[in-house]
């Protein structure tokens, strides 16, 4: 589904990423770790287009998006959920929904019904994020942090998605919520949506992926499945896991 070839991204002269190459296959869900300045969340923008890659290749479905225009990149299937808060907090929830579906829902990609993947209504993501129904005359901007990222995750699917974009999705929510987005994650897996991931909280991203990679200052150090990665007193260290 997406593939990184030799990646060099710069913020000016600062080169950001370093000859970065990974691969999300299609259905698969893979984490992306790292501390904070590893490199994790111009990644996402460098597959987005946000911060184009100077050298190297992105691919999305064997078609070469490295150069093309953000809103044309998602129109292809890309959603990049990103990290904060990002809804539109004076309008409730149904409201959110209903616009993401107005506006999203122009961009839907054609449904590949060989592979069985899904198009999603609003109905659908409900049915995913059943919180949201009791929520739906709520304005946004009264969420709690974990009702705010379920809404973020929600809109996102709404745009019929190949590839789901999450950047640090746990940040500055309470344990109960992060094993709740835990739940949701894996729906999303059964589902075979290809999902990439960063987060700085690793056995919570490895316990909800297929496989993972570890960055260190713009490159990749380690990468392996992700029961593998969670064993490896290599990687613990790295990350600063105890």
């Amino acid at each position: 589904m997406l593939e990184l070839h030799e990646i060099d991204t710069y913020y000016g002269a600062s080169h950001i990423l370093q000859g970065l190459s990974l691969t999300v296959g299609d259905g698969e869900a893979v984490a992306l770790l790292g501390r904070n300045g590893a490199g994790k969340t111009t990644t996402m923008r460098t597959v987005t287009g946000l911060t184009p890659a100077r050298h190297g290749r992105v691919v999305l479905a064997s078609q070469e998006i490295t150069h093309v225009k953000t809103h044309r990149i998602a129109r292809a299937g890309v959603a990049f959920v990103a990290s904060g808060r990002r809804v539109f907090g004076t309008l409730t929830v149904s409201q959110n929904l209903e616009l993401a579906a107005r506006t999203l829902g122009r961009r839907r990609i054609a449904v590949d019904t060989a592979v069985g993947r899904q198009r999603w209504a609003v109905e659908e993501v409900l049915d995913v994020f059943p919180k949201l129904r009791e929520l739906a005359d709520r304005r946004a901007g009264y969420l709690s942090g974990g009702e705010q990222q379920m809404l973020k995750l929600a809109r996102a699917l709404l745009g019929n998605p190949r590839l789901l974009l999450l950047d640090e999705p746990t940040e500055g929510l309470s344990p109960a919520v992060v094993s709740d987005l835990g739940r949701w994650l894996d729906r999303l897996r059964e589902r075979g949506l290809s999902i990439l991931l960063t987060e700085q909280n690793a056995l919570f991203a490895l316990s909800h992926v297929d496989r993972g990679y570890v960055m260190l200052k713009g490159r990749i150090t380690h990468q392996a499945a992700a029961a593998d990665l969670r064993q490896s007193q290599a990687v613990r260290t790295a990350l600063g896991v105890g």
